[in-house]
């Protein structure tokens, strides 16, 4: 028996990348809005209640009106905006984030899925944190260079339609130390305050890279590069959409430079570790349409369905 699934928001960045997904299993019977009704309410709301798993890919305003829709129990919401993140009455879509996370997403009907830095962040500093590696006082910063998807449908048209070139440069922004992202990233890393976080948009289509600059005097006494790596190797153990790289592995740098692009195409994170005896760096890369959205929705499902894991999503 196929389960029935359903997008609200099928036109969004999100929402289509799901149906690239979801459009290759035959495990499941996609249910389809027509394009005239794709905005009415009793329409809307009829085909979130027939689903089994209803993935919400909308503004957070919007995404709260279509939970409240929802009256039959025995639908899962998927929610892909920030609305519910937090939220003590929504797991959060993370299943690496600890042991005991996968049961709690099995078992709940309210699911909140990752954001794309904070998914990247946190997967790079719990491990550290957990470990008392970094104090959960350490007033972390972080910088992420991302893809300009990440910005949604109207982004991806303007760097489409740039033939003067004026988006060629990397651009920072959320400069207000503000960004949307960041109560998760405090919550689920386990820290005690928000990290300063500076993210910048590049011009090319999709990539990932959170970086986090750590002083080693600052840390658990007697943190080298092998530290945090055999950390995140033992924490990571057994994850299918995690892979440690070990510090003087070659292949993650091409002379010298390092390729944010480097995971696209997967629902893998890959975990680096960079610098000195003094200083050290951590960064995760994902495909920020992957892991970071719409691959990581197809993997909470997955969870919640009792499917294998890894179906319909690569890890190489």
């Amino acid at each position: 028996m196929a389960f029935k699934v359903y997008v609200d928001g099928q036109e969004g960045t999100t929402g289509l990348r799901l149906f690239d997904y979801l459009e290759q299993r035959q495990d499941i019977e996609l249910l389809r809005i027509d394009s005239a009704l794709r905005k009415d309410p009793t329409e809307r709301a009829r085909l979130l209640n027939a689903a089994d798993v209803a993935f919400l890919c909308l503004p957070d305003a919007a995404s709260r009106e279509a939970a409240a829709m929802v009256d039959n129990p025995h639908t899962c919401l998927i929610d892909a905006s920030t609305a519910f993140r937090v939220a003590d009455d929504w797991v959060y879509g993370l299943p690496e984030l600890a042991p005991g996370q996968r049961d709690l997403i099995r078992a709940s009907k309210r699911i909140a899925n990752v954001g794309c830095h904070a998914s990247a962040f946190i997967l790079a500093v719990r491990p550290l944190v957990e470990a008392g590696i970094v104090p959960a006082d350490y007033p972390l910063s972080a910088s992420s260079l991302t893809g300009y998807s990440g910005g949604g449908k109207g982004m991806i048209a303007d760097y489409e339609a740039d033939a003067a070139g004026r988006l060629n440069a990397p651009r920072a922004y959320a400069l207000g130390l503000a960004h949307k992202h960041l109560p998760e990233m405090q919550r689920y890393a386990g820290l005690a305050m928000a990290p300063v976080f500076v993210p910048t948009v590049g011009p090319f289509l999709k990539g990932l890279a959170v970086t986090v600059p750590l002083h080693l005097s600052c840390l658990k006494a007697g943190t080298d590069a092998r530290t945090l790596y055999d950390t995140y190797r033992q924490y990571y153990a057994g994850e299918p959409f995690v892979k440690a790289h070990a510090p003087d592995d070659p292949s993650s740098l091409d002379g010298g430079f390092f390729d944010v692009q480097g995971s696209n195409g997967t629902n893998r994170v890959d975990l680096f570790v960079f610098g000195n005896g003094e200083r050290q760096c951590v960064v995760a890369r994902l495909d920020n349409l992957g892991k970071g959205a719409a691959g990581a929705a197809v993997q909470n499902m997955n969870v919640h369905l009792g499917i294998d894991e890894t179906t319909g999503l690569l890890s190489a």
